[in-house]
């Protein structure tokens, strides 16, 4: 079978590997997308501190069953996504109904191999029912669960006021989710003027901010000096998530949706006057990946406008670097298997 393989950092190419078999309470799938995502460009660039090359990569996928488990409620043909975070089953964190967090996580494309690829063998408790969604939309469904469940982990609720700092996928994902929960104002931050000005036209989110030396000045003129119930890093950049505290009102929370490899230091004074609450989001659960289908179905994401570029498996080794270039105007990428 074809799959996209990165072999070091900035060589990545299609290589012929064996299709997978299908084991004992696995779910054969013919994949038939793949979203490039922010991991896949850092891989890709090698910056990741998770991984050993060579590495086929991609985690946010879409495909049809092609078989399943003896008695499974999956049929052959139905249209699926894959919940990529595979847990362990048996360490605290699981035990305890957080697989997202497993201490022995394995994510498809990066502790492991992923699915970029035409076919793919992965565990029946990993495959998602997409049915009423297109083969874009369910692959899709990953990223989005990342924002949504962010935005339950911050306990937002109706009428309250939320920034989000980075407008790429992750935080536009956020966003939307912030504004599905009821916020009452949902304010982008971002280095890069086109990435806020495409958030306005297409998903309405009119208050935009270039991230600049002024930017909590900006934030604080906004609100009459009071900031924001809930402020959302979605940048990584320690930079952005140690300054992140400013923005953070009295009472409010602070959720690092981002992660980085630097320590992350607040001024105590700071974080205590505000007795802030400061939550990590990491990947998600199933009832977020429920959330964003529903979501989906029911017309609230906007999944034509997230998807700004379409690219082919076979192109995908000349199109990275260029996407990585074109960040400005690249949200999501999608590859067609």
């Amino acid at each position: 079978m074809k799959a996209l393989v990165c072999v070091q950092p900035l060589e990545i190419r299609v290589e012929d590997r064996p299709a997978p078999v299908r084991q004992e309470g696995q779910v054969l799938l013919r994949m038939r997308r793949a979203g490039i995502c922010g991991t896949d460009y850092h891989i890709y660039a090698g910056k990741h501190p998770f991984l050993q090359y060579p590495r086929l990569i991609g985690h946010e996928l879409a495909g049809e069953v092609v078989e399943a488990p003896a008695g499974s409620p999956l049929t052959a043909g139905q249209v699926v996504t894959v919940n990529p975070y595979i847990a362990c089953g048996t360490c605290r964190a699981c035990r305890r109904g957080k697989p997202n967090c497993c201490a022995r996580i394995s994510v498809l494309g990066v502790h492991g191999d992923g699915g970029m690829c035409e076919w793919l063998a992965v565990p029946e408790s990993a495959v998602v029912d997409a049915t009423g969604l297109s083969l874009d939309q369910a692959a899709m469904v990953e990223f989005l669960a990342i924002g949504a469940h962010a935005v339950r982990r911050s306990a937002l609720a109706k009428g309250e006021t939320a920034v989000v700092v980075g407008a790429g996928p992750i935080g536009v994902g956020v966003a939307l989710f912030a504004r599905i929960a009821g916020a009452a104002r949902v304010v982008l931050v971002d280095t890069r003027a086109p990435r806020l000005a495409y958030a306005a036209r297409h998903f309405g989110f009119d208050e935009g901010v270039v991230a600049d030396g002024d930017l909590s000045a900006t934030l604080s003129a906004m609100t009459d000096g009071e900031m924001f119930d809930h402020v959302f890093d979605a940048t990584g950049n320690i930079h952005a998530m140690r300054a992140g505290l400013d923005h953070v009102a009295h009472g409010g929370s602070y959720t690092l949706v981002g992660v980085c490899k630097d320590d992350l230091v607040f001024a105590d004074p700071e974080f205590h006057k505000r007795e802030t609450t400061l939550i990590a989001s990491r990947n998600a659960l199933s009832v977020d990946f429920d959330h964003v289908i529903a979501s989906i179905r029911s017309g609230a994401i906007p999944t034509d406008a997230i998807r700004t570029h379409r690219l082919t498996l076979d192109e995908a080794p000349a199109r990275m670097p260029e996407l990585i270039a074109e960040a400005d105007s690249v949200l999501k990428a999608i590859v067609t298997i």
